[in-house]
C-alpha cells in the first residue's frame, strides 16, 4: 500500500461514516498522511481528525476514534491507535508495507510524479548573465537549481519553458565593447571596463574575425557586435557542458528594437495606470504596494529600465504562459516588490501569475580559505572553475541540496573525496550499490520474474527502508510546490542511509552455495530494485547522473 492509497482510504473511511451519521465532518478533497518522527508511533500518521473536529463540533479524539474503528477494518491494515490530541497512529501490516516494492518497480520513473501542476504552462527564467563575462558562480548555483526545478515542475505535470535573457541592451554592453577595443589596441582597459583574460581572448577572436576591424570607421560597434555574439556563444557551450540548456533565448535589445515597449505602454494606459508628470511618464506602482512610483519614460523621452521589464512581462503573458517565475541574485532584491507591483498593474496576480525567487551568495573554499570574484578584475570565479575543479555531478548536487535563499559554503576539496561525508559520493554509491546487487543476484540465479512475497519482508530495516521509499512521491510535490529542488537532494540522503543499513542487516543472495534461493531472497531482490528506481530518478531530477559502478 502507497501512502496515496492509504491516504485515500482515510478518506474514504471518513465518507463512510459521514453517510452512516457517525459523524457531520466535512470530507476533504484529499488526506494528509505523514511518516511519524518516532518509529514506535507506526508507519503513517495523519492528524485529519484534528483538522475538521472543530468545524464537525466534536472533540479531536472522539472523531479520531470513528475513524480509527473504521479504518482498523481496511485490509493491509494491522493496527490503527489513537493518540494525543487526535492523531492517528497507523500500523500497515508486512505483505500490505512490501507490496510497495512491486508498485516502485513496475512504475519505474514514473514513479513519484503527480499532477500538482498538471495544466499549468510555466515560464522559467534563470542565469540571465550578463553578456559581459564568463558565468559567475553566483549564476552557476541559479543553473544547477534552475534546471532541477523545471525538472521536478516537468514531473508534477507542468509545460515547462527554460528561457534565458540576455541583457544586450544598455551601458554594460557600451563598457564591454570598450574594453574589447582598447585590448585590440594594446591598451589598458577603461577605468569602469572589464578586466580579465577573457577580454584579451574575445578581443583577439573578433581581430581574427574581422582582420580590419582597427581600420574601419566605428570599431567598437564591431567589437560590440562580434564580442557579444562571441560571449553569448561561449555562455550557452558552458551551460550546456553542466548539463542545462534553453528552450528560449530572449535578447532585451529585441523589446526596443520590435516595438514591444511601445506595446506595453499601451496597455497600461489603456489600463489607466500611467500618468505624465514633471516632463516624465509614470506608473502607477504604489497603488499596489511598491514603495514609490516608477518613470517609464523620462523627461529626455529615453525609456527608463523599467519599461524593458513591462514589455518583456507582457511578451511571456502573449505567449500563452499562466505563470512566469524569475530566478534572480541576492544584489536584486529590491526589484521584488517593483515587479510584484508591475504585474498588478496588468492586472494579473502577484505570486500567481510571477513569481521571484531570490538566491543568496556561494561562497567557495579550497584548503580552507574562500576563492575571491571579482568579474572587473579579472579574477572571477566561473563555471568552467567549479567544473574543472570537482565535475559537473558533484558540482550541480552541491549547489542543488542547500535551499537557494540561504547562503552557502562549498568545501571543493570534500566534493573530491571518495568518502561518506561527501554527500554526492554517498547517494551515488548508493545507487552503484543496488546495481553490484542485482548484478550479482544474476549470477547466482536470483530473479524478481520468479516470485515475490511481500509478507516475507518484515526485518525493521525493511520496514524503514519500504517507508522511506513512500515518502518520496510526497517530497516530489512539496518541492515543486515550494519551489525547492534541495528537498529532493536531503531526502536522497536519507534514502540512501537507510539502504546502506539495510544492505549491511540483510541480505540478498544466500550466503552459502548450500543455501537453497527462496522468495525472501527474490522479494529483497525486489527492495532493491525499488531502492535503485527511486535512487536513479532522484537523481535524475537533479540533474546528476546515476552511476552503476564506482
Amino acid at each position: 500500500m502507497t501512502p496515496e492509497e492509504l491516504a485515500e482510504a482515510v478518506r474514504a473511511c471518513l465518507a463512510d461514516a459521514v453517510a452512516a451519521g457517525e459523524t457531520t465532518a466535512a470530507v476533504p478533497e484529499t488526506v494528509r498522511v505523514e511518516r511519524p518522527r518516532n518509529r514506535e508511533h507506526g508507519d503513517w500518521a495523519t492528524n485529519v481528525a484534528m483538522q475538521l473536529a472543530k468545524a464537525a463540533g466534536v472533540p479531536p479524539r472522539d472523531l479520531a476514534t470513528v475513524l480509527a474503528r473504521r479504518l482498523g477494518e481496511v485490509p493491509g491494515v494491522k493496527s490503527v491507535e489513537v493518540a494525543g490530541p487526535g492523531f492517528l497512529n497507523i500500523v500497515l501490516d508486512a505483505a500490505s508495507a512490501g507490496e510497495l516494492a512491486r508498485t516502485i518497480v513496475e512504475l519505474g520513473p514514473a514513479y513519484g510524479d503527480g499532477v500538482l501542476a498538471a495544466g499549468e504552462r510555466v515560464d522559467l527564467e534563470f542565469v540571465s548573465a550578463n553578456p559581459t563575462g564568463p558565468v559567475h558562480i553566483g549564476g552557476v548555483r541559479w543553473a544547477a537549481v534552475g534546471d532541477s526545478l523545471a525538472r521536478i515542475l516537468q514531473a508534477q505535470g507542468a509545460e515547462v519553458t527554460r528561457e534565458y535573457y540576455f541583457n544586450d541592451h544598455g551601458a554594460q554592453i557600451d563598457r564591454f565593447a570598450r574594453s574589447l577595443l582598447a585590448r585590440a589596441r594594446g591598451e589598458e582597459a577603461p577605468e569602469d571596463g572589464y578586466g580579465g583574460a577573457y577580454i584579451t581572448e574575445i578581443a583577439a577572436q573578433v581581430t581574427a574575425r574581422v582582420p580590419d576591424v582597427l581600420q574601419q570607421a566605428d570599431p567598437q560597434e564591431v567589437f560590440r557586435r562580434e564580442g557579444v555574439d562571441l560571449m553569448f556563444g561561449e555562455i550557452k557551450q558552458s551551460l550546456h557542458d553542466f548539463g542545462v540548456d534553453f528552450d528560449v533565448y530572449f535578447h532585451e535589445n529585441s523589446l526596443h528594437e520590435s516595438g514591444a515597449v511601445e506595446r506595453a505602454i499601451t496597455r497600461l494606459r489603456d489600463l489607466g495606470k500611467l500618468y505624465e508628470s514633471d516632463g516624465a511618464l509614470w506608473l502607477r506602482t504604489t497603488d499596489y504596494g511598491d514603495d514609490k512610483d516608477r518613470v517609464v519614460i523620462k523627461s529626455d523621452g529615453e525609456p527608463a529600465y523599467i519599461s524593458g521589464d513591462l514589455a518583456y512581462y507582457l511578451d511571456k503573458r502573449e505567449r500563452g504562459f499562466d505563470r512566469a517565475i524569475i530566478m534572480l541574485g541576492a544584489d536584486h532584491h529590491g526589484y521584488v516588490n517593483r515587479l510584484m507591483a508591475m504585474c498588478a498593474c496588468f492586472g494579473d496576480v502577484p505570486g500567481r501569475n510571477l513569481e521571484i525567487l531570490i538566491g543568496q551568495m556561494v561562497n567557495l573554499l579550497k584548503d580552507g580559505q574562500p576563492l575571491r570574484m571579482s568579474k572587473r578584475a579579472g579574477t572571477v570565479v566561473t563555471l568552467e572553475d567549479l567544473v574543472d575543479a570537482v565535475g559537473v555531478d558533484a558540482g550541480r548536487y552541491a549547489l542543488a541540496r542547500s535551499s537557494a535563499d540561504s547562503q552557502i559554503d562549498i568545501d571543493l576539496d570534500l566534493l573530491v573525496r571518495r568518502t561518506n561525508d561527501n554527500p554526492v559520493f554517498y547517494v551515488q554509491y548508493a545507487h552503484a550499490r543496488t546495481c553490484g546487487v542485482s548484478r550479482l543476484a544474476g549470477e547466482d540465479g536470483i530473479r524478481t520474474a520468479d516470485g515475490f512475497d511481500p509478507a516475507v519482508l518484515t526485518h525493521e530495516t525493511e520496514s524503514a527502508l519500504l517507508a522511506t521509499l513512500g515518502q518520496f512521491p510526497s517530497v516530489v510535490a512539496t518541492a515543486a510546490e515550494l519551489r525547492e529542488p534541495h528537498r529532493v537532494a536531503r531526502y536522497l540522503e536519507t534514502l540512501a542511509g537507510t539502504y546502506h543499513r539495510w544492505y549491511d542487516a540483510c541480505r540478498v543472495r544466500p550466503q552459502s552455495a548450500d543455501e537453497a534461493i527462496t522468495d525472501l531472497h527474490r522479494t529483497r531482490l525486489w527492495l532493491n530494485e525499488a531502492t535503485r528506481t527511486v535512487l536513479a530518478r532522484g537523481l535524475d531530477l537533479l540533474g546528476v547522473s546515476a552511476p552503476e559502478r564506482m
